[in-house]
């Protein structure tokens, strides 16, 4: 399951995409206009800051912007940055390994090998989906509720 941390950072970045063209955005705009929490999303925004996709000024005319494009920036990266690992059991990660401690043996583990599939086809839809792709498909679902 998605947690809110990686869905608040997934529509505070999207947002940010929208706001290319613009001044950087306030932590304030973008809370309200996304409906998260302030505190929270002045802490993740912060980790994607430090995570180099977000770049932020101080003082007048401050707030985020991104610092990479939004096509350059894949749900993938943002999930890692902000839940950690991608498959469902440790002993399938790639980047998150630990041995399960009931597995006898990993090799023959049907368990295992089945949540290698899923992490392998999440990991692809993933990887090739940008915030740029997501504020596209949003684009056309609200297209196709509009031609309804």
């Amino acid at each position: 399951m998605l947690s809110k941390k990686t869905k608040y950072a997934i529509k505070a970045l999207v947002a940010l995409g929208k706001n290319a063209d613009n001044p950087p955005m306030q932590i304030s705009k973008i809370a309200e206009e996304e409906h998260i929490p302030k505190k929270f999303l002045e802490q993740i925004l912060l980790d994607l800051r430090n995570a180099g996709f977000l770049y932020s000024k101080k003082g007048a005319g401050g707030g985020y912007s991104l610092n990479k494009k939004a096509d350059e920036i894949f749900l993938v990266h943002v999930m890692r940055v902000t839940d950690g690992p991608i498959a469902m059991l440790p002993c399938a990660s790639l980047n998150f390994y630990h041995k399960c401690d009931e597995c006898e043996d990993e090799k023959t583990c049907g368990i295992r090998s089945a949540f290698i599939d899923v992490r392998d086809a999440t990991l692809k839809v993933l990887a090739e989906t940008s915030i740029a792709d997501v504020i596209a498909r949003e684009g056309d679902l609200k297209f196709k509720l509009e031609s309804l």
